[in-house]
């Protein structure tokens, strides 16, 4: 364990031990446990430590309030063609979001295309994970969730909308291109952790109490007014995401969720989509690549690098694992007391 100021460097194998036991205690079988484990700890190795390791503690507290039901698994509702419905049945939101995407590429299998809508499930972490999972498989991947009322609408200032991560997937080359996107400007979890740091947003994230607008992620978290990607088009899709959620799934939507003492009882659609069955898959790889040729020739800013989404996350998930993975000290101290049975 390497220190360094308040942040900490653990080994990958280390968190991902630690976590497997915290589990085990918390009564997953050894199987679910060690999915779940490597899904938290792969999330923070590739540098998502905001749906990582810095959200775990919140996930086994979900467990202790009785929110996620660790022996549950999710359920055929119904369906037709190419589209199931499912019930999540509060299981753990990542066991049922990998359920669903390897759903979704069954049905895609049959049909070209399948999607699996997901009611009653919990937070899945990062969405990008599923996005990776799928795609590296061969399929091109679209899902996104919603969430409790957590962003206002544009021109509002309370909260009607959930920032309702969407994720778009495609395989290329061995690995993807994996857009994964809140929309609001920064997730919760990214302001988090700019405060913790005491660093200022590279763009601005929100409002201060005042209605200013503002980069101190600290004033954001206070006045709970995140700022949507592409303002009113931000706050529009985020509606439509939950409209579809809802709909397709026959769940809850984003104001019957903030309802509840806390979020869970999601509602989420996984797509896959089978590429290999369009009759000019063999062209696609050389068109991608012309695509990614031309969008790396973009004249840069000074001091910016012009990167599809995604395309740093091996070189980050390659440090983190030589040198360690960075942790906020206060946060790794809570998990180990949750290994100790504190």
């Amino acid at each position: 364990m390497n220190k360094h100021a308040d942040f900490i460097q653990i080994p990958y194998r280390e968190m991902y031990d630690t976590f497997l036991n915290i589990l085990l205690a918390h009564n997953f079988t050894r199987e679910r446990a060690e999915q779940c484990a490597s899904i938290f700890a792969i999330n923070s190795a590739e540098g998502i430590y905001t749906h990582g390791v810095n959200r775990f503690p919140r996930f086994i507290s979900y467990i202790r309030s009785g929110y996620i039901k660790v022996d549950q698994t999710p359920s055929r509702v119904g369906g037709f063609g190419a589209i199931e419905q499912w019930n999540g049945n509060l299981g753990p939101g990542p066991l049922n979001a990998i359920h669903a995407s390897d759903q979704a590429m069954g049905l895609a299998s049959q049909h070209g295309i399948g999607c699996i809508a997901l009611a009653n499930t919990n937070h899945w972490m990062r969405g990008g994970y599923y996005g990776w999972h799928t795609a590296r498989k061969g399929f091109v991947f679209i899902g996104w969730t919603n969430t409790l009322a957590n962003m206002p609408a544009w021109g509002a200032v309370d909260s009607k909308l959930g920032n309702n991560p969407l994720v778009i997937a495609i395989p290329y080359k061995d690995e993807a291109i994996v857009l994964d996107t809140a929309m609001s400007q920064y997730s919760y979890g990214a302001l988090d952790q700019y405060h913790s740091k005491n660093q200022q947003l590279p763009v601005p994230g929100g409002y201060d109490e005042q209605g200013n607008i503002t980069q101190d992620a600290g004033k954001i978290l206070v006045s709970r007014r995140v700022l949507p990607i592409g303002y009113w088009k931000g706050a529009g899709l985020s509606l439509l995401l939950d409209i579809l959620a809802t709909i397709l799934s026959g769940g809850l939507s984003t104001h019957e969720i903030s309802k509840k003492e806390a979020e869970h009882a999601l509602s989420q659609v996984y797509i896959a989509i089978d590429i290999k069955k369009l009759s000019h898959f063999p062209a696609i790889t050389t068109s991608l690549e012309h695509i990614i040729h031309d969008y790396h020739t973009s004249q840069p800013e000074k001091g910016k690098d012009i990167r599809y989404p995604g395309e740093h996350i091996r070189e980050i998930k390659e440090k983190n694992i030589a040198s360690g993975i960075p942790v906020s000290e206060k946060v790794w101290d809570e998990i180990v007391a949750l290994a100790e049975g504190h």
